[in-house]
């Protein structure tokens, strides 16, 4: 596959960068369908991403959606077999201006005003089609041979909510049709396992617009899952002496000011509140409020390690393009907490923590993951606190800790909090790229900045260190998580609906209403389905839409024994119990957290 250098020199494209170089010309050819179907369109950027390509166009108050996505493509598809050559050519900045200002190029212009004035402006054509870019770029249109479009979004010119909204188009590129069925199969199961498509099909969670964009609902049976999760994750901290508190939502501007997260975190916040004469924003994170709490009253060393929790609802503005169901949101529930320590606590209470992460990951089967050490970027004066000896001393004693506990683990720099830097826990979901489910972050600075003390031994005044530890990461995220890695298919003890009893006929219908009963009775999460539908359409549909883990069905025969049939959704077996019989294999099933 040859290729065209902004120099204006062809050759053949390293293998390393056929890629890039594939998603790029794709934006390109893209840029110009749109132009053609759309010829007051204007064009911001459009790069090569590390999973296609797309270009942010302004289409006046024109809207397009996802229905127009195959125009698109088709025209994409005409501009291949035309096989345009492109060519590439420089100009001066005041040449380059004049073309884009004849072309009504209005963000090219801006574009070219942020460049050093001794940059040289190149340019790319294919066709009709003009567009300032550095390439490089294939050499003819129709060696693009695999792509598709993908997605329409929202996006702000140069990322800044303050600009104007533009419509990101989104797509994929590949070498060969073969490389691209291969993703599309892959999206095939990222459909089968969407957890927004499956929260809806479950009755999880909601989401409108008119309440919020990113601001999503649970619903009873997702809020019953929600629920299983606090009390889980709340059982093995009260284990490890954690005790739990309840902060508020909100807080003033200098508590933000105070922390620091003013100045380092204020574009992820939502605006400020003007109430009374004090200003107060929604908070984005909980350990100011829990800093307070320390603060409250005096300690002294034998009462550190402190290790307070909360399920704590936060809020950040997200850009309405990264929103994703309950795995991504302007509100979400952190499974935060942090540890007040002295100097000395800090390898023994960094060990406690990845033992909980590891407790809880082997509980949930969760085997796909690494350790990373997010560090700082010592050349970023802006996101971070300035203060190298903290640095060094925090980060020195985090990488010592991390290699004394045997933990294998890279780093990353430019990845750390804000005040310090962190052990992250990044796993790999079914579908999709990593993230990071689990942290716990090392921090010499908050307690400073809040002039937190304790009492030593020799009666002196010293300065406690803070662990920031989450370990479900946020529970929104935790369920959405295990939703995509199941399909919805929970353990018993974690599903919303634990058993349903489905009546064969009406003639089975008053003792399937006694065994309903009995089971709610016994605290199990039980549904009655007594509609006038035939037991195989209701089987079914307890298994494949409501995804429950036993249905029990009864007939004339068990009710004349005074018996059950249970059908496993595992195993899809049936067998026979009495209903104490059942209720006793649930209880140990449900016990064990198996399954």
């Amino acid at each position: 596959m040859k290729i065209l250098y902004n120099d204006g020199h062809a050759a053949e494209c390293p293998k390393e960068m056929e890629q890039e170089v594939l998603r790029h010309s794709a934006a390109h050819i893209m840029a110009q369908a749109v132009r053609r179907l759309y010829p007051d369109a204007r064009f911001a950027y459009g790069p090569a991403t590390e999973k296609g390509f797309h270009y942010d166009i302004d289409l006046g108050d024109r809207t397009i959606g996802e229905e127009d996505l195959p125009a698109i493509e088709k025209e994409m598809r005409k501009i291949v077999k035309e096989n345009l050559p492109f060519k590439v050519f420089p100009l001066p900045r005041d040449e380059a201006v004049q073309l884009m200002r004849e072309r009504g190029e209005i963000y090219k212009i801006e574009h070219i005003g942020d460049l050093p004035e001794d940059e040289v402006i190149t340019f790319y054509q294919q066709g009709d089609y003009i567009d300032m870019c550095v390439g490089p770029h294939l050499t003819y249109t129709k060696a693009l041979k695999a792509f598709k479009l993908t997605a329409i979004s929202g996006a702000y010119w140069k990322n800044d909510r303050n600009n104007k909204m533009l419509t990101r188009v989104s797509g994929v590129a590949f070498r060969t049709q073969e490389e691209l069925a291969a993703y599309e199969t892959a999206v095939k199961e990222a459909k089968a396992r969407d957890h927004r498509r499956i929260g809806r099909e479950m009755k999880l969670f909601m989401t409108d617009d008119l309440i919020g964009k990113g601001l999503p609902m649970f619903l009873p049976k997702g809020y019953t899952v929600w629920q299983q999760l606090e009390d889980y994750i709340k059982e093995k901290e009260r284990a490890l002496g954690y005790q739990h508190v309840l902060t508020p939502c909100v807080g003033t501007v200098d508590l933000y000011r105070t922390s620091g997260h003013w100045d380092h975190y204020r574009e992820n916040m939502f605006p400020v509140m003007d109430v009374e004469g004090d200003q107060f924003v929604l908070r984005p994170m909980n350990c100011p409020h829990h800093m307070m709490i320390y603060a409250n009253q005096p300690h002294s060393y034998r009462d550190l390690p402190i290790r307070i929790g909360e399920i704590a609802h936060d809020f950040r503005f997200e850009p309405s393009g990264t929103l994703k169901g309950i795995e991504r949101g302007r509100h979400f529930c952190q499974n935060d907490a942090h540890l007040f320590v002295t100097p000395e606590q800090i390898k023994e209470e960094v060990g406690r923590v990845v033992d909980l992460i590891f407790d809880v990951y082997g509980d949930f089967g969760i085997t796909d993951y690494r350790c990373v050490l997010s560090l700082r970027d010592p050349d970023d004066k802006v996101k971070y606190h300035q203060d190298d000896a903290m640095w060094e001393q925090a980060e020195s004693a985090l990488r010592e800790v991390l290699t004394d506990l045997g933990i294998h683990f890279t780093e990353e720099i430019g990845e750390a909090a804000f005040y310090g830097p962190k052990l992250d826990v990044n796993v790999q979901p079914a579908v999709g790229a990593e993230y990071t489910l689990s942290t716990c972050q090392l921090d010499f600075c908050l307690p400073l900045k809040f002039g937190l003390t304790y009492t030593d031994k020799d009666g002196g005044e010293k300065t406690p260190v803070v662990l920031h530890r989450a370990i479900l990461g946020s529970l929104d995220r935790f369920m959405a998580y295990l939703i995509e890695e199941t399909k919805g298919i929970f353990p018993l003890w974690l599903a919303p609906v634990q058993v349903k009893v489905l009546p064969v006929s009406e003639k089975s219908a008053s003792y399937a209403g006694e065994v309903y009963e009995a089971l709610r009775r016994e605290g199990l999460r039980a549904e009655l389905d007594d509609r006038n539908e035939k037991i195989g359409y209701k089987i079914r549909e307890a298994r494949q839409e409501d995804k429950v883990p036993y249905m029990i069905i009864v007939g004339e025969k068990e009710a004349a024994a005074g018996t059950i049939s249970v059908r496993d959704r595992a195993t899809d077996q049936t067998a026979g119990y009495t209903v104490a019989e059942f209720i006793e294999k649930a209880r140990r099933e449900i016990s064990r957290r198996c399954g």
